[in-house]
């Protein structure tokens, strides 16, 4: 397996969808190797590119494959979605600010709904939310400032959130790390 620092992850999730969340310092850990190597397929996959906030690169050819995994770069403000080994996109994100940190470790999508909206803040609109917690930390489209800006929430470009929620099942695998290391180029 490409990706030995998360197999048990995966071999779990393979046999049946994962229920649970685990942010524990092994969840953690398994993020941040996950994070690490992202970084490492996105400099191979897409040498070269920059993203600028709210933009997103999808592989032409990967358009309707299923995303079987998403793994979050907190430090570098980047998503990166995975058809089983295979990086197909990446993708700027908004993260929770300093008063609201996202979580990090290792979640299930646990709902989806293609229109939502916040009960904690104000009915603000979630379009193409994917929960991924019990307290209702969600990816889903979103302002894109170009710094973590959000109640703990993982923001998307519009276009690129419509097509991971298209791309994903409730239990695909969600990995979300702040690792050190240097900027990377998307």
């Amino acid at each position: 397996m490409k990706y030995p620092a998360f197999a048990l992850a995966v071999a779990f999730t393979a046999a049946a969808p994962l229920l649970a969340a685990d942010n524990t310092t092994r969840g953690v850990a398994i993020a941040a190797g996950a994070v690490r190597e992202a970084r490492q397929d996105m400099a191979a996959e897409f040498a070269g590119r920059t993203l600028r906030p709210g933009q997103y690169v999808w592989d032409a050819e990967q358009r309707d494959v299923e995303v079987t995994r998403v793994v979050l770069d907190l430090s570098r403000q980047l998503a990166f979605a995975y058809a089983d080994d295979e990086l197909i996109a990446v993708s700027t994100i908004s993260s929770g600010d300093k008063n609201h940190l996202s979580p990090v470790g290792v979640f299930p999508i646990l709902e989806k709904k293609r229109m939502h909206r916040s009960i904690r803040y104000d009915n603000a609109p979630m379009p193409f939310m994917q929960r991924i917690n019990e307290y209702g930390v969600a990816l889903h489209a979103g302002n894109l400032p170009g710094h973590p800006a959000s109640h703990g929430c993982i923001r998307l470009p519009n276009a690129f959130a419509a097509k991971l929620f298209e791309a994903t099942a409730v239990g695909t695998e969600v990995l979300i790390a702040e690792p050190e290391g240097p900027p990377t180029k998307a």
